[in-house]
């Protein structure tokens, strides 16, 4: 076993927690950092980001979402801005976010904090007065993806309707004495579609569809009934919508695939539109109304497959495929405004770009590059408008035209203090050949100051999913490790979206498998190139790179340290208590009735190879990937005097990167964890 240092290394960066303003403080002040400071965690908690850029209808004005960190709330706080369409006159507007224009340009539409309480919708004249009014004052729930009815009065949006327990579950309880204080009462679980949304047990209910007037009132409920609704579009008469359906199929709560219907704005009645088996979602009507552009695939026992562009007649009828194969799923779908074809983004091989699909005629890109590209609206005169994140850039607000979209002009640069003091590392794009010949693609960051001729240590970052990716898009937890001197290794192993359904396919009933062996692979392409020291390997990874971490400590010995987090470490505990009750894709069977394979791929089954000294980091409060899986290795770990630790992150879901103080705990702890094997 590898002997623990004594001491850190002298180049990772000490911290300190200033308990008056609840703020670590990690390095200089950035104010006294020129272009040779680096990226300190203490940066982090003035970090900016923008997002939703929208057009007004006439093209000559911007409102976006800019979030900051508030550090004293611990928290994400976000407000509207407004500029001119050439990104003059940037300004503050208004508290709040979801911002959308009404048809004619006179007001806005947005949600922010309200009365009683929560969040409430608003509306804003954009005149010069600027009245604004509440126009909601819902006592329970949130409403989300507001929309603004075609005629401009009224104002759609979605929100949780509680479910009733029946009759069957009522219950008498004695008198409450007077001044008791009696527990809650408990929640009663009958089906398995309660989730985590990331703040907590969802409350057991459905999403629906409601319409409230835009000069205020009391919502209506446009649908109903035991379906959980997404996607939903207004058709361009205003009588209508469409909308994106799992709908309950029988008294067992089994849930039938997404399907499309069609709801009657006034009535209520419901048209199912899409019929197939296999799922059909995010409806986009035509701008005359005659035709609605979504995605699906047919069912498949793949366990994954990438989604297709489709069309079809109002009516459902004359169902066409204009595109497939084009990573994950086609987002941000909008027609162009002559109807001709439908803008569409796609995430493929690292990269976003925006891709037009015509009616008659092959797809085909609009945008090129090696960058994250989000477009959030096009306009009638082809202006675009979004976001763009590339290796050294966080993101930035951009506009071009659809027709020559080769000239990007920048409105807004977010962190522009930050990046003018600091030096970033180097990320080199790199493909390699697996162990079958299989090209497996990723990503090196260098640490800034980078010297070939110098040994540094190296850590593999492993991405979740599994079928996620990593992207050419800016990282801050890769950068930030950069610049406390690693280098960092980031790759997209079989199983990986963005790449066809292939390849992504590549792991089905075979999680963790020769995914492993694509990781190990790229591990001997950097050390390959002579600037990495060997006897300082580590690894991590969160959610479905917490479960290939855990495999990896259980295959190999050579690395130094690993992190596993939000692990996956026995498959048969993980089917009875994640919430992602579908989470069974990885085998042919369910474990009561052939436990052998869940056996097999169980990271814990493997602990016996262990050497490695392995920390385990999960949410308290996690329910993808419970604590008692964690717990589980971590006792085994234990009982085989393996170095190992358990960190419960307090207030912390699926995601240990909220809030923003966990965030900076996460990359901390990894560090620490890692310097204490480091090897001299």
């Amino acid at each position: 076993m590898r002997k623990p240092l004594v001491s850190f290394r002298s180049r990772i960066v000490p911290f300190a927690l200033l308990i008056t303003v609840m703020v670590f403080a990690l390095g200089a002040p950035a104010a006294a950092q020129d272009k040779t400071g680096r990226l300190t965690l203490d940066r982090y908690l003035s970090w900016e980001d923008v997002s939703g850029p929208q057009l007004s209808p006439d093209g000559t004005q911007i409102i976006y979402v800019r979030r900051w960190i508030d550090p004293i709330n611990d928290r994400w706080d976000s407000s509207l801005w407004i500029m001119n369409a050439d990104g003059g006159r940037n300004r503050f507007l208004v508290e709040g976010s979801s911002a959308v224009w009404s048809p004619d340009g006179t007001r806005i539409a947005y949600v922010a904090q309200g009365e009683p309480k929560g969040s409430q919708i608003y509306v804003r004249w954009m005149d010069a007065e600027g009245a604004t009014s509440q126009v909601t004052r819902l006592a329970t729930g949130s409403p989300s993806s507001i929309s603004w009815a075609p005629g401009g009065e009224s104002i759609a949006f979605q929100m949780l309707v509680p479910e009733k327990l029946g009759p069957e579950w009522s219950i008498k309880m004695p008198a409450r004495p007077e001044g008791a204080e009696w527990t809650a009462s408990p929640k009663i679980i009958d089906r398995l579609n309660y989730r985590s949304d990331g703040s907590g047990y969802r409350p057991l209910g459905y999403r629906h569809v409601f319409v409230v007037p835009a000069d205020g009132g009391t919502p209506r409920q446009i649908t109903s009934g035991d379906w959980n609704h997404s996607s939903y579009r207004w058709m361009p008469d205003g009588a209508s919508m469409v909308f994106q359906s799992n709908r309950v199929e029988d008294a067992e709560h089994v849930w039938r695939e997404s399907e499309i219907y069609k709801v009657d704005v006034h009535s209520g009645e419901v048209t199912q539109l899409t019929t197939r088996k296999g799922p059909d979602g995010s409806p986009v009507p035509s701008p005359d109304g005659s035709l609605i552009a979504y995605t699906g695939q047919d069912w498949s026992t793949d366990t994954y497959v990438e989604n297709g562009l489709y069309v079809m007649n109002a009516d459902g009828s004359g169902v066409r495929l204009l595109a497939n194969e084009m990573g994950r799923s086609p987002g941000g779908m909008r027609w162009a405004h002559d109807g001709s074809g439908i803008y569409f983004t796609a995430s493929m091989k690292g990269t976003a770009n925006l891709y037009f699909a015509p009616l008659d005629g092959e797809p085909g890109p609009v945008t090129e590059g090696d960058h994250m590209l989000s477009v959030s609206d096009i306009n009638r005169s082809g202006l675009a408008v979004g976001t763009v994140t590339s290796p050294q850039v966080p993101r930035d607000l951009v506009s071009f035209s659809v027709g020559d979209a080769a000239n990007m002009h920048i409105l807004h640069r977010a962190n522009k203090t930050h990046l003018s003091e600091v030096q970033l590392g180097e990320v080199e794009e790199i493909w390699y050949p697996s162990v079958d010949g299989l090209q497996i693609h990723g990503w090196i960051v260098k640490p800034p100051d980078f010297d070939p001729t110098k040994k540094y240590p190296l850590i593999l970052r492993i991405h979740g999913g599994p079928h996620g990716m990593y992207s050419f898009g800016f990282d801050f937890k890769n950068q930030n490790h950069a610049a406390n001197g690693y280098v960092l290794l980031y790759t997209n192993p079989r199983g990986s979206s963005g790449y066809g359904s292939e390849f992504g396919n590549e792991i089905k009933n075979a999680y963790p498998d020769m995914d492993y062996d694509d990781l190990m692979a790229g591990i001997d392409e950097v050390i390959s190139r002579g600037y990495i020291d060997e006897r300082n390997l580590f690894v991590y990874g969160g959610s479905g790179g917490g479960v290939l971490t855990a495999w990896i400590v259980g295959h190999t010995d050579r690395f130094t340290a690993a992190v596993s987090k939000a692990p996956v470490i026995n498959w048969i505990s993980f089917v009875g208590t994640t919430d992602g009750s579908s989470w069974y894709y990885n085998f042919e069977h369910l474990p009561w009735e052939d436990p052998s394979e869940h056996l097999r791929r169980s990271p814990l089954m493997y602990v016996g190879n262990v050497t490695t000294p392995t920390m385990l980091l999960t949410g308290e409060r996690d329910l993808r990937t419970p604590m008692e899986q964690t717990e589980q290795f971590y006792r085994a770990l234990k009982l085989r005097k393996i170095p190992t630790a358990m960190v419960r992150m307090t207030d912390s879901w699926h995601s240990r990167s909220s809030p923003p103080t966990n965030f900076i705990r996460v990359q901390l702890l990894l560090r620490n964890w890692f310097e204490r094997f480091m090897v001299e």
